[in-house]
């Protein structure tokens, strides 16, 4: 009867941390209370259990999807060629001879 109750008392920490992220921490804390008759590792595996850390593994699953997702979407564009949507630099001069003809043959449109 008295051995039923110390692996029960034991087996508390584990009971609590059942379906949590640090179950298996808390398991390897209470092994190591009963093995080494250390009260320390039960205790601490206790307070361990009782906390509820957030499982951040889900979510960084879901990013790390997202990012493929878009990553696989981005359209592949030939060398020398820039894609839809993409800026470009004037490299021309404003004192250029074809600038200064694309800006009278503008002026003469609106007017």
């Amino acid at each position: 009867m008295v051995g039923v109750l110390y692996f029960r008392l034991h087996a508390l920490p584990e009971r609590f941390a059942h379906k949590k992220v640090q179950f298996e921490i808390v398991c390897v804390l209470a092994l190591l209370a009963m093995f080494t008759h250390m009260h320390i590792f039960w205790i601490a595996g206790l307070l361990l259990a009782l906390i509820d850390f957030p499982d951040f593994s889900g979510l960084l699953r879901r990013i790390a999807g997202s990012t493929e997702k878009i990553a696989d979407k981005s359209p592949r564009v030939p060398e020398g060629e820039t894609a839809p949507g993409a800026l470009t630099v004037n490299t021309e001069r404003e004192d250029s001879p074809e600038v200064k003809q694309r800006a009278s043959k503008l002026r003469s449109v609106s007017s």
